[in-house]
């Protein structure tokens, strides 16, 4: 039988966050720092080659969130994969799901205020990385508290921020390759994409998967979407738009800015011309071009802080409305905002300060890599929820949903066999390998908990207030 609506913990969160919000949070989430941050080593990495590394992620991204989609209309909730996940596996993937999304968010905002320290330095050389960073896990922590609108709020004008950098790149980009801009008039063309230290392809397969594990870090908070399902004001409206959008933004935002970016400037040179979008805005003649970058790459990284402790706070709070979690989490302050388990995240950013001042240099790759490894999984199990739902519907009630998972179940099978070939070649890269050996202590540590406490005797289901076992 198909698990009802009723089956699902009944959450009192505020929907608060209208369409535009939905739209912009699920853009922010596609476009993040990895873009601007991580762009030239991925680009020496694989070369030319690298967007298509970008595509190959992105129709599997497209995938893995239409799964999600077809879950999240039917119920909406901010648990979303964490409470799908118990109760269409069962609770013990709800708890290891739930609690890893929790883990993987709370190191990747620890990346992200990692690269707010670096990213202050350009001010500020001679202000320590810990400082910054302290500053931004506060800042973002005071929105997440006031109310799900503010928070809202501030990632819709944040990813405007990011989308109005990323268009004006490519149209002035675009503008220097076609007619010469900045240069004189002589149009720069596209011949740096294969003439250049061995053409298109010169990094071979090899580039190309080590590019992956990069790319999937870039994708990171794709999936929040889901999580803003149980605030969002209207569900059914808002969570497809988003989600059937985020292929061709990925296509216009990441392989439009690295097709601009590889035809300007030879792709071994880019460690010596600095990052491109400063490079690009300074050959226009915009005065102060590496400040206005370094801006928006501070509001990139601020805006995924926000989301993590946004998407932190909702995995915490869910958990506990399974029971387990500890039920404290599970209590909303006066304006419906779970400020108890955002608290305890936001305590737990303050392991990232304390890394940031003890080993500033590596803080970024050690804390990436394991951020990626915990998202695989989560991408994973979303997918896997998809085709228990399906399965436990009857075929009328599956030729009548109104958001189908296209290509099912084969789309299903391609994204599992993509994330598990992301994780083989995580074990190929000595800056991603510390991520496998985080990974099993990780859920060993998740599976004592989980029978130590004694989950595993209690209900299955939470029932809803007021129903009785």
């Amino acid at each position: 039988m198909p698990v009802m609506a009723n089956e699902i913990p009944r959450e009192e969160l505020q929907r608060g966050l209208k369409e535009r919000h939905i739209q912009l949070i699920a853009i922010g989430g596609a476009v993040g720092v990895g873009l601007f941050y991580g762009s030239a080593s991925a680009i020496k990495t694989a070369g030319p080659m690298l967007m298509i590394s970008y595509l190959v992620a992105g129709i599997v991204m497209f995938f893995m969130m239409r799964a999600l989609g077809e879950v999240a209309l039917a119920h909406p909730v901010s648990g979303s994969f964490s409470a799908y996940a118990h109760h269409f596996i069962n609770p013990l993937f709800g708890y290891l799901t739930g609690w890893t999304y929790w883990f993987a968010w709370v190191v990747t905002c620890m990346a992200e205020i990692t690269a707010v320290g670096v990213y202050v330095h350009f001010w500020q050389p001679d202000l320590p990385q810990w400082i910054p960073a302290l500053a931004a896990v506060l800042g973002m922590s005071l929105v997440n508290f006031v109310s799900v609108k503010v928070y809202g709020e501030f990632e819709f004008w944040f990813a405007l921020i990011k989308v109005a950098t990323i268009v004006a790149m490519i149209i002035f980009g675009g503008a220097m390759i076609v007619f010469g801009l900045g240069n004189g008039g002589v149009a720069i063309g596209i011949s740096n994409l294969w003439t250049v230290d061995g053409g298109f392809f010169t990094k071979g397969f090899t580039g190309f998967s080590l590019s992956l594990v990069m790319v999937s870090f870039a994708y990171i908070g794709i999936e929040l979407v889901g999580v803003t399902a149980g605030e969002a004001k209207n569900p059914e409206k808002s969570l497809p738009a988003a989600i059937d959008k985020i292929f061709w933004r990925i296509l216009i935002f990441y392989i439009g800015t690295l097709f601009v970016i590889m035809s300007l400037y030879p792709y071994d040179q880019l460690g010596t011309v600095g990052s491109p979008f400063v490079a690009t805005f300074a050959k226009l003649g915009i005065p102060s071009a590496a400040g206005l970058i370094n801006f928006v790459i501070l509001t990139a990284a601020l805006s995924s802080c926000n989301s993590g402790l946004f998407s932190t706070g909702r995995m915490l709070y869910n958990l506990a409305l399974q029971g387990k979690a500890p039920a404290i989490f599970g209590r909303l302050n006066g304006r419906k905002v779970p400020a108890n388990a955002l608290l305890v995240s936001s305590v737990l950013l303050l392991v990232g300060v304390a890394l940031n001042y003890l080993v500033p240099g590596e803080v970024f790759n050690y804390v990436t890599s394991i951020a990626t490894s915990g998202t695989l999984f989560v991408w994973g199990i979303i997918v896997v929820v998809q085709m228990k739902y399906r399965a436990a519907l009857t075929p009328r009630e599956a030729a009548a949903l109104k958001y189908k998972m296209p290509l099912y179940p084969l789309a299903n099978y391609i994204v599992l066999a993509f994330l598990v070939f992301v994780i083989i070649t995580m074990g190929f890269d000595e800056n991603n390998r510390v991520a496998l050996y985080v990974a099993p202590c990780w859920f060993a540590f998740l599976l004592v908990s989980y029978y130590g406490a004694g989950y595993h005797r209690k209900l299955d289901d939470i029932v809803a207030e007021g129903e009785s076992p």
